[in-house]
């Protein structure tokens, strides 16, 4: 074979290609989910060509997610010093829109990187957060700088999460322009809706003792790294007894999600009753999704990582329940916005989710009503109501 014909078969960006690959196979169906044979597949290359470049899956995987941020670095370095806000923002999301399929790792960063990976991504993001935050303080000189650019650069990483089909231009106009809103809300302002929560239920049969035990540990250890024999030894039964409820570990995951997705349906039908203005019906899901995602941080927090790398027949009911609750989302925002479409309405939802969950990570899900005020006033600052 001639060396012409060699660099045929072997294109000089084979590297970047296998990253893209694995970005969209880890987005698309969860850390532990993606097999090398599938990115393999998805570049057209042989297994030993993939492990020339990757020795394993935690080191392609921490590669996606170092570019991942390091376009981000790149695209906001790229405007000078002093410019506008709104050039920052245009940047971010510029790079995060062209790469949707294969930036949603960060909802794995904390969970599956190693020390020095995450510390070494934290610092990263940090300088886009402060360049963000800089141009922040200088043009909206409001209370909690910082935590409102974080929020903004939130709502634009919403993109990579979810999957409504929309134009890539209108998706950057929309997210920009939730960022901005996101940015120049004030804190302050709107908070002070307290609303119910149902109460978690006592754990009185054995099933609901496994479901118990098992989140926790999800949560703190990773899914991945739970066996079902330290779920019986937390619940203080023999391994096999697990099996008399649940076929596999995925199916306690599985169940754990719908038993809080049906609680979580009760929280916001109790929030909406007597609510009739679609202004305050937004309201009152913000708050009610603020206070939810604060009271039940170790369960969303697993079910956002884990979920997508269920298997199809166990995840189907839970997509169910979360789009008949993206659809109420969509009816009372649109009742207030009558200008956006169906699917301008899911995007600006999503990113009101995007601001929800960076919001949180920066106050450490701290559950105060302070921080619940201010999360939710920057959720509906993101939907433009």
């Amino acid at each position: 074979m001639t060396a012409e014909s060699t660099a045929a078969v072997r294109p000089r960006n084979r590297k970047q290609l296998i990253v893209e690959a694995a970005g969209r196979a880890f987005t698309e169906r969860g850390y532990h989910a993606a097999s090398m044979e599938e990115i393999d597949a998805g570049v057209g290359i042989t297994a030993a060509a993939l492990y020339r470049h990757f020795p394993n899956n935690y080191a392609l995987f921490a590669e996606c997610a170092h570019v991942m941020v390091d376009r981000l670095v790149a695209a906001l370095d790229e405007v000078p010093p002093g410019a506008p806000l709104s050039d920052l923002l245009a940047a971010g999301t510029r790079v995060t829109v062209a790469h949707r399929a294969s930036g949603g790792l960060y909802r794995w960063e904390a969970r599956y990187l190693g020390r020095e990976d995450r510390q070494a991504l934290r610092t990263k993001f940090g300088h886009v957060v402060e360049r963000v935050t800089g141009a922040v303080r200088r043009e909206h000189p409001l209370p909690r700088e910082q935590l409102r650019a974080a929020a903004a650069l939130g709502a634009i990483g919403s993109i990579t999460m979810h999957r409504t089909s929309i134009a890539p231009r209108r998706a950057a106009e929309l997210l920009q322009a939730a960022a901005s809103r996101v940015v120049a809300t004030d804190p302050a302002v709107g908070g002070g809706r307290r609303v119910r929560l149902p109460t978690q239920p006592e754990p009185r049969t054995r099933r609901a003792e496994i479901l118990a035990a098992a989140v926790p540990l999800f949560e703190r250890d990773g899914f991945a790294n739970v066996t079902n024999g330290r779920i019986a030894e937390a619940v203080g039964v023999v391994p096999s007894a697990i099996y008399r409820y649940f076929p596999g570990k995925a199916d306690i995951l599985a169940a754990a999600c719908l038993q809080d997705a049906e609680l979580f349906a009760q929280a916001v039908a109790q929030n909406l009753r007597g609510v009739t203005e679609p202004r305050e019906a937004v309201a009152a899901l913000a708050a009610t999704y603020v206070g939810y995602n604060f009271e039940r941080t170790a369960l969303t927090s697993v079910a956002s990582a884990e979920i997508v790398g269920l298997p199809v027949e166990l995840r189907r009911p839970l997509v169910v329940a979360q789009r008949e609750h993206i659809a109420l989302w969509e009816q009372q925002l649109r009742a207030v916005r009558p200008e956006l479409d169906s699917r301008q309405a899911r995007v600006l939802v999503h990113a009101g989710f995007g601001v929800v969950v960076e919001a949180g990570r920066r106050l450490r899900w701290r559950d105060v009503p302070e921080n619940r005020d201010v999360v939710a006033a920057l959720l509906v600052g993101a939907l433009g109501v």
